[in-house]
């Protein structure tokens, strides 16, 4: 009992610390992804799913995830454990604690004062509350393969650009 409310204690540290949190859902072949999150009532809240939002790939009501949580300091992985997934329901107060929480941590909202409105329209507000023990530490290589993405990197710096770039500093 003592381990688990440490590890318990640990997650909470961890996530109220750290702006991000890495899960992935339970389904086999599920992406890791991180999503901002706000720590709320003893679970981790999320948004996404909607347009302009962040993606919550494998995540469903009444499913089960992995959260790993980074440290604030040196950005390295710190615990890992499972967590049960609920959806909020908009309009109760549930949501409306959560919506309030999130809002205010939401960064280049474009539409401000009317995001928890398009919110409860267009998007998934989830609850992840960690459940059991933390998971033992993993071994071996942990990096992942990329997402597929229509990005592209940038063309090669102009010849000319670090003269011009030179040449404004002597002014």
């Amino acid at each position: 009992m003592t381990t688990e409310l440490f590890d318990r204690a640990l997650v909470e540290e961890a996530a109220k610390k750290s702006a991000l949190v890495w899960v992935r859902g339970a389904g086999e072949g599920s992406p890791e992804r991180a999503l901002w999150h706000v720590w709320h009532d003893g679970a981790v809240c999320v948004v996404g799913d909607g347009p302009g939002e962040q993606p919550l790939p494998g995540l469903a009501d009444g499913g089960r995830a992995v959260l790993t949580l980074r440290s604030k300091d040196k950005g390295g992985r710190l615990v890992s454990c499972h967590a049960a997934v609920a959806e909020v329901t908009a309009g109760t107060a549930a949501w409306d604690e959560a919506v309030g929480e999130l809002k205010g941590k939401r960064l280049n909202a474009a539409d401000g004062e009317a995001m928890p409105a398009r919110w409860a329209r267009e998007c998934r507000v989830l609850r992840l509350t960690p459940v059991g023990q933390a998971l033992p530490p993993s071994s071996g290589d942990l990096a992942a393969v990329p997402s597929p993405t229509p990005a592209t990197t940038r063309e090669p710096v102009p010849a000319a650009l670090p003269r011009l770039l030179l040449r404004r500093g002597r002014r």
